[in-house]
C-alpha cells in the first residue's frame, strides 16, 4: 500500500525546475502562471535563494514544483492509497486527490502565502528546530519559557520545531538544551507559521477555502491538524483554516499510515526531508523520493520491486499490466458522457465525457473502473480522467 507525501515550504532551492523543462508536465507551470498572476516559470528557473525565501514565492513554487512531479508519476499509472503533505504540502496533497481543483489550489496557496507573510509582518516572530529532545520535554521547554513560544511541528521522533516571538524562541531553546536536546537550529523563515501569530492570516483563509469549496475525494489524506484520514470535504474546510494556527503533527500524521497498512511512502517535489522523516518515525518503512525527471526509472523499478510475482509490472511511461489511465485533452469543465458509466465497456475511441468543449476519447479499449475527474471540475491538460481495466 503506497501514500504520497508533498514537501512544504523550506524544500524550495534554485534551479528545481531546470530538469522539467521540455517536458509534458511543464505546462502545468504556464498554466499556474495564468492563474497566480505571476510568472512561475521564471521563479522556477532562475531565482535565487534570497528571491525564493519570500514566503510568497516559496509556497507557490513548491505547490507547483510537487503538482508537476505528481502529472509525471500519474502518467505511468502509479496511484496511492492515501496522501499527506507537511504544511503547504498539504493543499497540494488536496488537490493531488481532487479535493481543490488545480486551479482552485494555485489561488488558495497564493492567498495562503500572502496572508502569513502579512502575519509575519504585524507579529514578527522565527523558528527553530530542536533536535535530539523528547516531544514532552520540548513543550516543558515552551512552558518553561513563559512566553510566546510554542511548539510549531512535530516532524520525527527527535525533529521537533518551535516558534513564537524572537525572545520566546530564544529562551526555549535555552531550556531545551538544559533538558538535554543535542542542538538547537534557527529556520531561516519570515515568521511564527502554525502558531497563535497567524490568527490574522487564518481569518483572511477562511473566506478563500469557502470560495473554493474542497470536494469530497476517494483517496483520503491525513491531516496535519489531528492526522486521522479525511476523504470529506465538508471537513478539510474546518482543517485547512485551523491548520495555520495549530501544530503540523506530521509524525503522527506517519504513524496513522503507518497503522492504516502504508508500508511504501512516496515523496514528490523538490528535497528530500519527508523521506528522512518517515525513515526515522516508521519501522522498515520503504522509503522513495521524487523530484527531476531521471528519478522516475528509480520509481518504477521502486514499485516493481515491492510487486508480488506475477503483480503489475510498469514499463517506461506506460501501464505494463491492465490498468489504464485516459486523461484530459486539454484544460476545462468536465462533464462526462451520461451513457458511459462504472462497469461500462468501451472500445478504442470512445467518448467518455468532454472538458470544455472537447471530446474525451479512449485510447484504450477496457470496462470503466472509475472516474477520478468530477462532473464540473476544472481540469488541466493531462490530468487524469478516469481508469479503465483493458480486456
Amino acid at each position: 500500500m503506497l501514500a504520497f507525501t508533498f514537501p512544504g515550504q523550506g524544500s524550495q532551492r534554485p534551479g528545481m525546475g531546470r530538469p522539467w523543462v521540455g517536458h509534458d508536465s511543464w505546462e502545468l507551470v504556464d498554466e499556474a502562471s495564468d492563474v497566480a498572476g505571476k510568472d512561475v516559470g521564471a521563479l522556477l528557473l532562475d531565482a535565487d535563494a534570497e528571491v525564493l525565501k519570500d514566503t510568497r514565492n516559496a509556497q507557490l513554487t513548491t505547490f507547483v514544483s510537487s503538482l508537476m512531479v505528481l502529472d509525471a508519476v500519474e502518467r505511468l499509472g502509479i496511484e496511492p492509497s492515501f496522501c499527506a503533505g507537511h504544511s503547504l504540502g498539504e493543499y497540494t496533497a488536496l488537490t493531488a486527490t481532487g479535493a481543490l481543483s488545480f486551479e482552485d489550489g494555485v489561488r488558495l496557496v497564493v492567498e495562503r502565502a500572502d496572508a502569513m507573510h502579512e502575519a509575519g509582518l504585524a507579529s514578527p516572530g522565527t523558528m527553530a528546530a530542536v533536535l535530539g529532545l523528547d516531544d514532552d520535554l520540548v513543550e516543558v521547554a515552551c512552558r518553561r519559557a513563559d512566553t510566546e513560544v510554542w511548539v510549531a511541528n512535530f516532524n520525527a521522533p527527535g525533529q521537533v520545531v518551535i516558534a513564537g516571538s524572537l525572545a520566546g524562541v530564544a529562551s526555549a531553546g535555552e531550556h531545551a538544551k538544559e533538558l538535554g536536546a543535542k542542538k538547537i537550529m534557527p529556520l531561516q523563515v519570515s515568521g511564527a507559521f502554525h502558531t497563535p501569530f497567524m490568527t490574522a492570516a487564518r481569518d483572511r483563509l477562511r473566506n478563500a477555502i469557502a470560495l473554493a469549496s474542497p470536494r469530497d475525494v476517494e483517496v483520503p489524506v491525513i491531516s496535519n491538524v489531528d492526522a486521522i484520514a479525511h476523504s470529506s470535504g465538508e471537513e478539510w474546510s474546518s482543517l485547512l483554516s485551523a491548520q495555520l494556527s495549530s501544530p503540523v503533527r506530521w509524525k503522527h500524521c506517519l504513524l496513522t499510515m503507518q497503522e492504516l497498512g502504508v508500508t511504501g511512502f512516496v515523496e514528490l517535489g523538490p528535497g528530500g526531508v519527508l523521506t528522512g522523516m518517515a525513515k526515522r518515525t516508521v519501522d522498515d518503512a520503504r522509503t522513495i523520493s521524487v523530484s527531476t525527471p531521471e528519478e522516475l526509472d528509480k520509481l518504477i523499478e521502486w514499485v516493481n520491486a515491492s510487486s508480488p510475482t506475477g503483480g503489475a509490472q510498469l514499463e517506461g511511461e506506460h501501464l505494463f499490466a491492465v490498468e489504464r489511465l485516459v486523461v484530459s485533452p486539454s484544460a476545462g469543465l468536465f462533464s462526462p458522457e451520461s451513457s458511459v458509466t462504472i462497469g461500462s465497456h468501451i472500445s478504442v475511441g470512445h467518448v467518455i465525457g468532454v472538458v470544455g468543449e472537447t471530446e474525451v476519447r479512449s485510447p484504450f479499449a477496457g470496462v470503466i473502473q472509475n472516474f477520478i475527474a468530477v462532473e464540473g471540475e476544472r481540469v488541466t491538460a493531462h490530468q487524469p480522467i478516469a481508469w479503465l481495466r483493458s480486456v
